[in-house]
């Protein structure tokens, strides 16, 4: 343990705790509840050395809080050791270029700054606990979300090898649909020496048609897995209409295992990247889409919207009504998007109260 700072005996004084984490080594530094800097140490990033961290910070006085950055990937064990222990962990994030060109980088620096930016106000949200259910759908959705890019990528090199592919091959393969392609192209049976292209082709489109199938594999096996762990953590959510399995574990996974983390729906609005963003000027008044926020929850969101604009009469009521009214078909989705997000927050935090201005599922 590397430590710098005279180390004290334990008082009754309040202070604070800030980490800059990194892979092996977490550095955490002390300082009082004015801003005062007491002292700083690195600890390597194991279970053993989290209690160590711990102590060594209550070793100077009653423990306020800490301040951790990376709390959703290197920090994530330490946030819950933290939690466990009955401390009170805020999520830090990284300080911004401009910070570090006019103050340096180093280890002690940030995690210094971590604190300060808990002290001042800056940083202020609860992380993800990360050890319940939610935190087992996260690691299988994950890890479906990578097969299923995968196989996407698998299937664009098929079909843009085929494209050069000998005539003979192209034609035999030419206007099938995605399924029946892999399936022809995984029963190919390519003989000779590699050296001939139509041979080396057969040998690669057999190739990428089984990887494509052993993903799809995968893909069905998670399926599998994931359906029962989200009907327990909400079965709520699945029964809003427009919200399937797979939307479903993004939602839970960007609210975590502790949803009352978010204060409010327009927290989670925020959250999600759906919450109006003022964009007027002069005699204009109008909101924009946000760019901001978690973009896979607001992709889940967009496309409950688009589902419940194909399948929900009231809901087509809706976008025709906000039409009439000049608005354009991106403030609509937006608006929908808006309402989606409250009501899914309701069924995250179990609040099963009807929503008068949503466009309810016919």
């Amino acid at each position: 343990m590397a430590q710098h700072g005279r180390l004290k005996k334990p008082r009754r004084r309040r202070i604070a705790g800030g980490v800059d984490t990194h892979g092996d080594t977490h550095h955490a530094a002390v300082v009082l509840l004015n801003g005062a800097r007491v002292a700083d140490a690195e600890f390597p990033a194991t279970a053993r050395r989290y209690a160590q961290l711990l102590s060594w910070l209550r070793s100077f006085g009653r423990l306020w809080a800490v301040g951790v950055e990376g709390t959703g990937s290197y920090g994530a064990g330490l946030t819950r050791h933290l939690a466990e222990q009955g401390v009170r962990v805020v999520e830090v994030d990284r300080p911004d270029r401009r910070q570090r060109r006019t103050k340096g980088k180093s280890d002690p620096l940030d995690a210094y700054a971590a604190a300060d930016a808990m002290l001042s106000g800056r940083a202020c949200a609860t992380p993800k606990l990360g050890t319940g259910i939610v935190e087992a759908i996260r690691a299988l959705h994950t890890t479906r979300a990578g097969a299923v890019k995968a196989r996407t990528a698998a299937m664009n090199e098929l079909r843009s090898l085929l494209v050069t592919a000998p005539a003979e091959v192209r034609d035999r393969l030419r206007g099938l649909a995605p399924v029946a392609l892999v399936r022809a192209c995984a029963r190919l049976r390519p003989t000779g020496d590699t050296a001939d292209p139509q041979v080396a082709v057969r040998a690669a489109l057999r190739a990428l048609a089984r990887r494509h199938q052993a993903l799809t594999g995968e893909i069905a096996d998670l399926d599998a897995q994931l359906r029962p762990l989200v009907e327990r953590a909400c079965p709520e959510l699945i029964a809003i209409k427009g919200v399937g399995y797979e939307t479903a574990a993004q939602l839970l996974v960007t609210a975590g295992d502790n949803p009352d983390r978010i204060g409010s729906e327009a927290a989670f609005a925020a959250l999600c990247g759906v919450a109006p963003i003022p964009a007027s000027s002069g005699k204009t008044r109008r909101h924009r889409l946000s760019r901001g926020g978690d973009r896979q929850a607001n992709r889940a969101l967009h496309m409950v919207a688009c589902t419940r604009l194909a399948t929900c009469s009231r809901t087509r009521a809706y976008r025709n009504r906000r039409a009439r009214e000049q608005l354009s078909p991106k403030d609509i989705l937006r608006c929908l998007k808006r309402y989606l997000a409250r009501e899914v927050y309701k069924a995250l935090t179990r609040q099963n109260v009807a929503d008068p201005q949503l466009p309810a599922a016919a």
